[in-house]
């Protein structure tokens, strides 16, 4: 096996840093006595199905290298959880940094947020900030920049 670079993450492809994120997270939530699996497909609402021992919740995970997390959207069913997952700067050896939201903090952080952009709304149903028509053609999805989410680094759930 050829030797691989141990640069930035950086280097890696769209496809590879999100499910990188969805594999830390699964990591993470098993290391707390949670099982996870990975749901398969392009087109999902839900990165990991995660069981404790009374209850089966979903989590949505972003996963960037960049500055921000772009065209987020909401969680909205009781327990489900949002999941960021920071691998700016990082490199391959280096744990990347996970910011975990529940539906109530991810409503009060978006709720945060459309107070300070002009013209957005919040659709109720998926707890989306957006802008334009109500018929989703306009833009749906926000902006998450770390300085948004620092304040829930490393807040996972207990398991049951």
């Amino acid at each position: 096996m050829k030797k691989q670079n141990m640069n930035a993450a950086s280097q890696l492809s769209k496809e590879n840093v999100g499910l990188a994120g969805e594999y830390a997270v699964a990591s993470e939530l098993c290391k707390r006595g949670f099982y996870a699996q990975l749901t398969l497909g392009n087109h999902k609402k839900t990165d990991l199905l995660v069981e404790s021992n009374d209850s089966l919740f979903r989590v949505s995970v972003k996963a960037k290298q960049g500055s921000t997390w772009p065209k987020v959207t909401g969680i909205w069913a009781p327990g489900d959880l949002l999941v960021f997952v920071d691998f700016k700067g990082k490199n391959v050896n280096e744990r990347p940094e996970l910011y975990i939201l529940g539906v109530d903090n991810w409503k009060a952080l978006i709720s945060k947020l459309h107070k300070s952009k002009s013209d957005s709304k919040i659709d109720k149903k998926t707890n989306t900030l957006y802008w334009g028509d109500d018929d989703k053609k306009g833009w749906w999805g926000c902006s998450i920049s770390v300085n948004n989410v620092k304040e829930f680094k490393d807040c996972w759930p207990m398991a049951k």
